[in-house]
């Protein structure tokens, strides 16, 4: 298996070679990730290409290719590591594989509103971590909404956590999240997204958590006819540049393109926005049953998980730094 895992990036290596590729003075990027072209953090990073080709007068020209066109999440990452792809879209959970600190996304309801989110991905804090993951040769430039995560299920609704028992739930890659699921009652099963949907029609697993969004773009609703918004966790996606790339580009192609993912950053909060609502209510139309748990019930399972974090002091004080900015609003 560890062979024919060299043996496919090395191929995937071979079809994205020249993804920072320059002739003429023009510098082409390709951005690899794993959602679909409806996707609003895939238009996002479309218009993140066209900021950049206008920025940059054509000299900055990015190519955005979804739906795992160059490899799953995990293969993506690695290629970016070694310089073979320019750019890829990852959930902040799977990123806490290399930086720690990254844990604090997957940690229920630490973020009170959109606001108090939105607050912490602009604050200076927010931007230190980003750029953390350079020791990794990767460089984050900036995080794109993903709402909050949510339970689906195919038997029951999740009113209580009392109603995770005995189900497993699909969780992304991330020791967090699997802590988390399992805190509650669930019994927590990675496996990847895009195997998912099988994975519930099979009984591999008995429902997932995600957001509105990704729900409904993924089709899982035709299989889960239950919702429950407990909204757990809000867990943003990161746009990541390979080192490699970066440090090929000039200080002022630098400059356009975190200007391009700075813009598309605020583009995107747009888009999430309307596509969230529309999900809920074109799920609702295809007859899924959308609750509206108590969170409390919720809170009060996991607070012992949080506490657990004390041991952990960098994950911690930055639980503090965020609950603080809300504090002070």
């Amino acid at each position: 298996m560890k062979n024919f895992k060299k043996f496919l990036i090395l191929i995937l290596s071979v079809l994205v070679l020249s993804s920072c590729s320059s002739k003429d003075g023009i510098k082409r990027i390709k951005i690899g990730h794993g959602l679909d072209q409806l996707h609003p953090v895939h238009i996002a990073m479309e218009y993140l290409a066209e900021k950049a080709k206008e920025k940059s007068n054509g000299q900055l020209l990015i190519s955005v290719y979804p739906s795992q066109q160059l490899g799953t999440e995990r293969e993506c990452l690695e290629l970016l590591q070694i310089g073979s792809l320019g750019m890829t879209k990852v959930s902040a959970s799977v990123l806490e594989g290399f930086v720690p600190d990254f844990k604090v996304f997957s940690l229920p309801y630490v973020f009170k509103s959109d606001e108090h989110k939105f607050k912490f991905f602009e604050s200076e804090t927010g931007k230190q971590l980003l750029v953390s993951t350079e020791k990794f040769w990767m460089r984050g430039l900036n995080y794109y909404d993903a709402g909050s995560r949510s339970f689906y299920t195919k038997a029951k609704p999740i009113l209580t956590p009392q109603d995770l028992a005995g189900l497993k739930i699909r969780t992304q890659e991330s020791p967090t999240s699997v802590k988390l699921v399992n805190a509650l009652g669930g019994s927590a099963t990675p496996i990847s997204y895009g195997e998912l949907y099988t994975g519930l029609q099979s009984g591999v697993v008995d429902g997932a958590e995600n957001n509105p969004p990704s729900f409904y773009t993924s089709r899982h609703y035709e299989v889960c006819k239950y919702y429950s918004l407990d909204e757990h966790t809000s867990v943003p996606d990161v746009l990541l540049v390979s080192t490699v790339v970066w440090e090929d580009l000039t200080p002022q192609q630098q400059q356009w393109l975190q200007e391009a993912a700075d813009e598309s950053y605020e583009y995107q909060k747009i888009l999430w926005a309307e596509a969230t609502t529309k999900a809920l209510e074109e799920v609702k139309k295809a007859g899924v049953e959308i609750s509206y748990p108590d969170k409390n019930l919720f809170i009060e399972k996991v607070q012992p998980m949080l506490e657990e974090f004390k041991s952990e002091p960098r994950v911690y004080n930055l639980i503090q730094k965020i609950k603080k900015m809300n504090d002070a609003e």
